[in-house]
C-alpha cells in the first residue's frame, strides 16, 4: 500500500457542517465567518482576525492596507512558497530576497541588514514549517528602520517562539493559510490576524471593495476588491478547528518519531524546529546530497516525497538570480517525507526503515 505524501482529513463532521450551512442558506460571508473569526482570534488571544480566501491573499491584502506602493523594496527570505513574493509583485512593488540561516530556512539576520535600503518599507518574516523566523529581533530591526512588519504564518499556526506567544501575533500582521496540506483546512481559505484595530477596520473594509454594506453601498469610499470567505468554508474550519490541539500533539509525536529514527543517518539529515521552546510544523523535511537517489528509491518502495521548491530568486521573471548560497543548499538538497497529523505510527516506521537501509547501500 503507497504512503502518501499528505492526505487531509474532513472525516467527524465536517460534511454534515457544509451540508447544514447549505441548507440554511449560509452561503457568502455572513455569521458563520464571523463566529469563525472570533474563535480563532480567541485562541491565537488577538483582537482581531479577518478572514479571506486564501492565505495568499492575506499577505495582499495586508501589504496593500499598509501602503505598499509600486516601486517599495519588501525584504523576504528566498526560502518560502512562490506567494509570499507574488503578493509583493502584485503591488507592483520589489521583493528583495535575503538568505536563510545557514541551519535553518529562516531570514538570515545578517543578510537582513545588508538588504535594507532607503527603499525598504516593509519586512516579511515567514515562520516555515512552525519554525520562529526571529521574529522579536525583527521587530526591533522594523523599528530601527521606520519599516512595517507582516508576518508570513502560513505554516505556523499552533507554533510559538521561545517566549511562549504564538507566531502570526505580534506584528501589525500575521498572515494564515487554511489549504489543504495545513494543520486545520478548509480547503482553501486563510485569515489575517491582528492586534491593530484601525488596520483591521481597513482590512475589513477592503475585503468588500471598500464598502461596508454590499447590497446598499451608498458611496464608494475607497478601493479595495473581493477577498471574501464563505460561511460554507467557515462551517468546515469551526470543524477542524475543535482538533487543532490534537493534531498539534499528533505533529510533535511524528516529529520525534523522525527524529529519532535518523539520528544515525547520514544519507538524510532531518532540518529540525525546536519544540522545547514551542515550535511545531506541519512538515518533516530533510537535507540529502543524493536527493534524486533519495526520492526514486523511496518511490520504488511507495512512498511518496516531495522536492523542495526552488528558491525564490531561480524564477526567471524577477531578473538575475541573487547570492544566497545557505538558502541554494536547502533548495538543492531538501525533501518533504510523509508528513501530516493524519499518518500512522505503522507508516511512520516503515519510512525509517527504508531510510536506513538506503543508508547501509552507501557504505
Amino acid at each position: 500500500m503507497r504512503i502518501p505524501w499528505w492526505q487531509t482529513e474532513f472525516r467527524t463532521g465536517e460534511a454534515e457542517a457544509a451540508a447544514r450551512a447549505i441548507n440554511e442558506g449560509r452561503l457568502s460571508q455572513g455569521e458563520l465567518v464571523s463566529e469563525f473569526e472570533s474563535k480563532l482570534g480567541e485562541y491565537l488571544d488577538v483582537r482581531n482576525v479577518v478572514a479571506t480566501t486564501s492565505g495568499s491573499d492575506a499577505l495582499l491584502l495586508s501589504l496593500w492596507a499598509a501602503k505598499i506602493r509600486p516601486g517599495d523594496e519588501v525584504l523576504i527570505p528566498n526560502r518560502t512558497w512562490i506567494a509570499t513574493a507574488h503578493a509583493v509583485l502584485l503591488l507592483g512593488a520589489v521583493p528583495i530576497f535575503v538568505d536563510t540561516d545557514v541551519d535553518r530556512p529562516v531570514l538570515s539576520l545578517s543578510d537582513l541588514r545588508n538588504k535594507v535600503t532607503p527603499r525598504t518599507k516593509a519586512v516579511i518574516p515567514v515562520h516555515l514549517n512552525g519554525r520562529n523566523a526571529h521574529i522579536d529581533e525583527v521587530l526591533e530591526f522594523g523599528i530601527e528602520h521606520s519599516i512595517k512588519v507582516i508576518e508570513d504564518a502560513a505554516q505556523a499556526l499552533g507554533s510559538r517562539d521561545g517566549t511562549g506567544s504564538l507566531l502570526g501575533t505580534k506584528s501589525l500582521a500575521g498572515c494564515f493559510s487554511l489549504s489543504v496540506a495545513k494543520v486545520i483546512s478548509s480547503g482553501q481559505g486563510g485569515f489575517i490576524a491582528t492586534n491593530h484595530d484601525d488596520f483591521a477596520a481597513e482590512l475589513r473594509l477592503m475585503r468588500t471593495h471598500g464598502v461596508e454594506n454590499v447590497i446598499e453601498p451608498g458611496e464608494w469610499i475607497r478601493r479595495g476588491f473581493n477577498f471574501r470567505f464563505t460561511d460554507v468554508l467557515a462551517s468546515i474550519g469551526l470543524e477542524q478547528l475543535k482538533k487543532l490541539d490534537f493534531r498539534l500533539d499528533r505533529l510533535k509525536v511524528i516529529y520525534a518519531q523522525y527524529e529519532k529514527g535518523l539520528r544515525k543517518n547520514k544519507s538524510a539529515q532531518l532540518i529540525k524546529y525546536n519544540i522545547e521552546k514551542g515550535e511545531v510544523g506541519p512538515y518533516i523535511e530533510i537535507l540529502c546530497q543524493d536527493r534524486e537517489r533519495i526520492f526514486g528509491y523511496l518511490n520504488s518502495k511507495g512512498i511518496e516525497t516531495r522536492k523542495f521548491y526552488p528558491d525564490l530568486d531561480q524564477a526567471k521573471y524577477f531578473g538575475e538570480a541573487t547570492s544566497n548560497p545557505n538558502s541554494r543548499n536547502f533548495g538543492r538538497n531538501g525533501l518533504f517525507l510523509p508528513c501530516g497529523p493524519s499518518l500512522l505510527d505503522e507508516s511512520v516506521q516503515t519510512i525509517l526503515t527504508e531510510l536506513n537501509k538506503f543508508d547501509e547501500m552507501q557504505l
